[in-house]
């Protein structure tokens, strides 16, 4: 196998990965009784005894974007964001696996008999798993950020057609921003905070599924 088609291999993985945790926890939160997505995060699917379906999106997603992570840092050797956006996205991967493995504490009526808030002592598994959550949640955020720039930097280098680097770059920045405005919407908002944490997920991670499906169709 060539170098070009291994890239291929990781780059491919940053588009199922990102489509698969989405899809994953849409259908596990439709299903699972006594949970309400519209209030309850996602983390909170890995509790019960169903929690290791949730478990395993954590796990095999976190797979996916490391080796992602990759295929990035093949697709820019060089440039603005280089090591660092690669970077926070294997960060971003390994979090993942961490959050499968270190299971939320229940809260927020979940499972039934939890507190209807945040639990009022955490357990070092949940210190964990909320530590780990931000290394996605935010680090995501800041790959945008840099990519944006890079992006402007290299205007239409990166599409054959004009302009194509601008859009990317707009993209880019826009995702960032309302990624963030609806995670700490979530924060503030604790009657939709399942909702807007799923809308900054499917933000942050719908924005690596096309850019790594971009930088597939860059190797040649």
């Amino acid at each position: 196998m060539t170098r070009e088609s291994t890239t291929r291999w990781l780059l491919t993985a940053g588009v199922i990965g990102p489509v698969f945790f989405v899809v994953s926890f849409l259908i596990e939160g439709w299903i699972r009784p006594n949970y309400d997505p519209q209030r309850q995060f996602v983390s909170l699917l890995s509790l019960t005894d169903e929690g290791w379906q949730q478990i395993g999106n954590f796990l095999l997603t976190g797979a996916l974007f490391t080796a992602a992570a990759v295929g990035w840092r093949r697709a820019m050797p060089d440039g603005p964001g280089c090591r660092w956006v690669p970077a926070l996205l294997g960060l971003a991967g390994i979090g993942l696996m961490v959050a499968g493995i270190f299971v939320t504490d229940a809260g927020y009526g979940y499972p039934a008999g939890a507190p209807p808030g945040t639990p009022p002592v955490a357990s070092w598994h949940g210190v964990i798993h909320d530590l780990a959550s931000v290394w996605i949640l935010f680090g995501l955020p800041v790959a945008m950020f840099v990519m944006a720039r890079r992006f402007r930097a290299e205007g239409g280098r990166w599409a054959p057609f004009q302009g194509e680097g601008r859009r990317w770059s707009l993209y880019s920045l826009l995702s960032g921003i309302a990624g963030l405005a609806a995670l700490v919407a979530a924060f503030m908002l604790p009657d939709v905070s399942g909702l807007l944490q799923r809308v900054a997920i499917v933000i942050g991670f719908g924005w690596v599924a096309q850019v790594s499906s971009r930088f597939r169709a860059e190797v040649v």
